[in-house]
């Protein structure tokens, strides 16, 4: 009696088993370890602005506009900020990329070039 309660036992757990597996579950939380430390680490920043200055090697400054209403005016002020960022794709001035938030990269570089949204008229 006791050896049949083992048998029906690790039958059920071989096909729990099975159906995790077959339905993808116990791969997706074993296997992918790296998008669940993203979704952890939650979205990161992304602005698009244009390259101000490619005179660096794999670093680009891009330059982002933003318009802000003056608090007393009420009238939209233009507001700029540059970013460096590590640019493998070969962005040049005047190209309108997007840049996405990274680790430390070097002392101000904090960025990194994802895509060329458009390229400069030449």
């Amino acid at each position: 009696m006791a050896e049949e309660t083992n048998e029906e036992v690790a039958t059920t757990s071989d096909e729990q088993a099975a159906e995790v597996t077959a339905s993808g579950e116990g791969l997706a939380q074993s296997g992918n370890a790296t998008s669940a430390e993203a979704a952890k680490r939650g979205r990161r920043a992304e602005k698009v602005g244009i390259v101000f200055s490619d005179k660096m090697e794999k670093t680009v400054v891009v330059r982002v506009d933003r318009l802000i209403k003056h608090p007393k005016y009420r009238r939209y002020v233009r507001r700029t900020s540059k970013f460096m960022a590590h640019n493998e794709g070969g962005a040049t001035v005047g190209d309108k990329v997007r840049i996405v938030e990274t680790r430390p990269l070097s002392a101000r570089k904090r960025w990194r070039v994802v895509e060329i949204i458009q390229k400069a008229e030449k």
